[in-house]
């Protein structure tokens, strides 16, 4: 992968670098603070980059939950997630902390959260559907623990063209409930969570509202397909979730205290993977922001 830094981007006067970190898709942004990155002058070519690119990656900052918050608003507006058991910052509901530390401080044994461990993409299950995801890392196990990455741009265009037309007006439901209840069951989702939070149907085949481009819209949090039989549909979803996810277009992120990934959920799927949670700690913040309720009736052509 060729080294883009020499070639700066520029942006009120502030130049800065990006390395590509995966041939398919992801850059590292070097060369500018995240109090740089988030000004007026600067965030417009940093957004051009998280577009371009789909990720960005920020090592070696120092981020507090508040100063997260900050930067995920530049974004979007900021969820405040339903699973309110996961809001680790009571003054900051909008950030989702992801934990196996208990009360003394020692790792719990149990993982925080397992259906992070499967593809998916963050809110998929609402209406309006999730923009851009802001993981920050405070505490990294020595091994295990990455984020992988899914190019959902690349899965499209590698379909076949009798998958593509099979795909093509497909609707699939969505439900929270559904992916947790199957993923992390000893902690079912609350009859006011469920309420808040109910099955949505999505096309399968989204269209990027800002580039304009065909991606894959499924993951973990795919239950069924509107007007087909539920074991069919759900033997769709599984067959198109392990071919959309190929070694070569999927990135592993191996974190270290201090880095701060921002991701495109529009284009990109993303899971964790599995860590000694008897022995090892990992703390994560997460921040996710809102995009566009899509039109349903707009046929991706």
């Amino acid at each position: 992968m060729q080294d883009t830094s020499a070639n700066d981007r520029r942006a009120g006067g502030k130049a800065f670098g990006t390395t590509p970190i995966h041939p398919a898709f992801g850059v590292e942004i070097k060369g500018v603070t995240l109090d740089e990155a988030v000004s007026d002058a600067v965030f417009p070519a940093i957004y051009d980059a998280f577009l371009a690119h789909q990720l960005i990656l920020f090592r070696d900052v120092a981020l507090p939950p508040a100063t997260q918050v900050a930067l995920a608003r530049r974004f979007g507006e900021v969820q405040v997630h339903v699973m309110n058991q996961y809001h680790g910052h009571l003054e900051h509901p909008e950030i989702y902390k992801l934990s196996n530390l208990d009360e003394n401080g020692r790792p719990n044994g149990r993982h925080p959260d397992k259906g992070t461990l499967f593809w998916h993409t963050d809110g998929s299950w609402r209406q309006k559907r999730g923009l851009a995801t802001m993981m920050y890392a405070e505490v990294v196990p020595s091994a295990g623990g990455q984020t992988e990455f899914a190019d959902m741009y690349g899965a499209y265009e590698r379909l076949s063209d009798d998958w593509k037309a099979r795909i093509a007006d497909l609707e699939c439901v969505h439900n929270l409930d559904f992916s947790r209840t199957r993923r992390h069951g000893h902690d079912p989702m609350t009859e006011a969570q469920k309420r808040e939070a109910p099955p949505v149907a999505h096309r399968v085949v989204r269209i990027h509202p800002e580039t304009g481009r065909k991606a894959i819209f499924l993951g973990d949090h795919a239950e069924h397909i509107v007007g087909m039989d539920y074991d069919e549909g759900r033997q769709l979803i599984e067959d198109l979730n392990v071919l959309i996810t190929p070694d070569d277009l999927v990135y592993s992120h191996t974190w270290s205290p201090g880095e701060c990934v921002i991701w495109d959920n529009r284009c990109l799927l993303h899971r964790a993977t599995g860590f000694d949670t008897a022995q090892e700690i990992r703390v994560m913040r997460r921040c996710t922001t809102l995009g566009e309720t899509p039109d349903n009736s707009a046929v991706a052509a």
